[in-house]
């Protein structure tokens, strides 16, 4: 029986499903996935179209609704909406350090998560759909950031579940290569490090002490984890937010205290850090973070820790070498490495297994160039011009390749937009999908 809560202004409904952990053999292994429907309050028996809300990611539970907050204000004028745990998030079955080791060794955990990509999440969608709106049922689709890459995939396999569909900073470059993908983004995380330092000089200085005091010697955080100079480097994910300079900036004014030996890290700090750096809460972020690039078809090559590569190319975020150039130290983006299955107690188990899933060679193609350039369904996109985690470049190639598609270029928000402008990206996409926009 369905738990249902009320909440101010909603009414919430939780939903369980048995899915195949491979589509190939429904038969085989069953995993749940988890979805929660919002309705607002006074609406739960009308006829409502149905909004299915992918999450961005990949390994982000979906958002926990608190009332009519945020987009979801907007969308609930209008629909119905199921915000979806994506398979090995939230409420779903857990793919964790602490659940894959049932799976055996590294090899077939590696195995297990190879089903975890947005091919298997559509085909998810999918069975929960037809259980929910009838075989010829069709809903809605808002895809936030990789929630967007998503809604390509689903375009690409099932578009005949689709009534529209509404992206939000996550048009991705349907032949991009995670080479491809970091060579781009580097730059795109010196300038938005440039502007972090336009707007706060003084962070320049106290970023520079806070890595010549790690080079000496890595910081030990409140869960064990290590903060070296390259995982404090990493702290630059906040840069691709609305807000996240100021973060940055708030959490580096705390950096220093005066203890009993002199200066050293304060604790207020270091759990900012931890709290900011740890995978606990989303370990599939990091373990599948480059695997969202693969594709046989593409360069038929592993993703081989793509980020980690790339960089070399890129000697400006050599952080001891701004130390001996006096110049500002970089911060690193939206990039998984290697060495953070090492310094983080989360993803320490699953090192050997994210090892074999970066040396995989035949991930299958999770987009269809022919059926998106033959696309019937009403398509509309927000791409945010500034976007530090989704090239833009990528994402009007992809707006000409997807038939009919109308995209909406903004530099007022960052990739955050959709939850920080408070409904007004999704009210615009709304009206752009009517043609009233």
């Amino acid at each position: 029986m369905s738990v249902v809560i009320r909440q101010p202004g909603v009414v919430l409904t939780d939903h369980l499903f048995q899915v195949p952990l491979d589509h190939a053999a429904p038969h085989g292994e069953q995993i749940e996935v988890y979805a929660r429907e919002v309705v607002a309050a006074g609406k739960e028996r009308a006829e409502l179209p149905w909004l299915l809300f992918l999450q961005g990611g990949p390994g982000g539970r979906a958002a926990r609704p608190l009332g009519r907050d945020s987009w979801l204000d907007r969308a609930l004028d209008d629909y119905r909406v199921l915000l979806l745990d994506q398979r090995g998030t939230g409420r779903s079955t857990p793919a964790t350090r602490q659940t894959l080791p049932l799976r055996g060794g590294a090899a077939e955990q590696a195995e297990y998560l190879s089903f975890f990509r947005a091919d298997s999440i559509v085909r998810d969608a999918e069975l929960i759909r037809r259980q929910l709106l009838g075989e010829h049922g069709q809903w809605t689709l808002l895809g936030q950031s990789y929630g967007g890459f998503c809604t390509l995939t689903y375009l690409s396999l099932a578009p005949e579940g689709v009534r529209e569909a509404m992206v939000t900073g996550g048009l991705a470059g349907l032949r991009s290569s995670a080479a491809d993908v970091y060579r781009a983004a580097y730059p795109r995380v010196a300038r938005k490090n440039t502007a972090h330092y336009a707007r706060y000089p003084q962070d320049v200085e106290t970023v520079r002490r806070v890595v010549e005091h790690l080079a000496d010697a890595p910081a030990r955080l409140p869960d064990g984890g290590d903060l070296t100079v390259p995982a404090f480097q990493a702290l630059g994910l906040l840069l691709g937010s609305g807000s996240g300079s100021d973060t940055l900036h708030y959490l580096l004014e705390d950096a220093w205290v005066r203890g009993s030996a002199g200066l050293e890290l304060s604790d207020t700090f270091l759990a900012g850090v931890q709290s900011q750096l740890s995978f606990a809460g989303g370990p599939l972020y990091a373990v599948l973070h480059e695997s969202i690039y693969g594709q046989r078809s593409v360069d038929g090559g592993p993703t081989a820790w793509a980020a980690h590569q790339v960089r070399a190319e890129f000697p400006e975020f050599d952080a001891l070498q701004a130390l001996a150039d006096g110049t500002p130290v970089r911060f690193t983006g939206e990039m998984i490495y290697p060495w953070m299955f090492e310094t983080d107690p989360a993803l320490r188990p699953l090192r050997e297994a994210a090892q074999l899933l970066a040396d995989r060679t035949d991930w299958p193609d999770l987009y269809s160039p022919e059926a998106l350039a033959a696309n019937q369904v009403p398509v509309v996109a927000a791409v945010y011009h500034d976007d530090m985690y989704v090239d833009t470049a990528d994402s009007l190639a992809t707006a000409h390749a997807v038939r009919g598609l109308r995209a909406w270029v903004t530099n007022e928000w960052e990739h955050d937009g959709l939850r920080a402008s408070g409904g007004q990206v999704l009210d615009r996409l709304i009206r752009m999908a009517r043609g009233d926009a």
